[in-house]
């Protein structure tokens, strides 16, 4: 079967702002999430023919926006120090709340490691099973789990902490 420029299409439309919202809150740079999610389109159409034989091509392309975010910002490190968040290190960093929302959850999962961060937003913000995390991220059934619990953990800390 052959890849038509409509499936493609059709796919930018429903994932395009869904995936570079999902990069956003998880590299808390909204300048990086842009071209991460430009970066992940632009592969996934040059590859549409496999990539939408996938089970999840939207989660395929949060992965690959994900690893060139990760690997752009190993190349600034090695480079030269910048005065931007890292992902990497849990920075705080901007993505604008909107009206919908609440600023502390938002602040609070900035905290979190980027491995941790990942595991949310699969689960929560891109509603992918923990089977589907893990295809995503590449890690074990047991590492998403881990990874979800202490992050819920965290948050649910975090977030009374700044309540009490």
């Amino acid at each position: 079967m052959t890849a038509t420029s409509n499936d493609f299409e059709s796919f930018y439309r429903f994932e395009a702002d869904r995936l570079y919202r999902a990069l956003a809150v998880t590299l808390g740079d909204p300048q990086l999430a842009r071209e991460a999610a430009d970066e992940a389109m632009a592969r996934a159409y040059a590859h549409w023919g496999r990539v939408r034989d996938h089970d999840n091509p939207g989660g395929w392309a949060f992965r690959v926006g994900l690893n060139w975010a990760t690997s752009w910002w190993r190349k600034v490190r090695r480079e030269r120090p910048l005065p931007y968040p890292d992902p990497d290190a849990g920075a705080v960093g901007g993505v604008k709340e909107g009206p919908d929302t609440h600023a502390g959850a938002l602040a609070a999962l900035r905290r979190l490691p980027l491995p941790q961060r990942a595991v949310i937003v699969c689960r929560v913000l891109l509603d992918l099973s923990t089977v589907e995390t893990a295809i995503v991220l590449g890690v074990a059934e047991g590492t998403v789990k881990s990874r979800m619990a202490r992050g819920l953990a965290e948050l649910r800390q975090s977030l009374g902490e700044e309540q009490g």
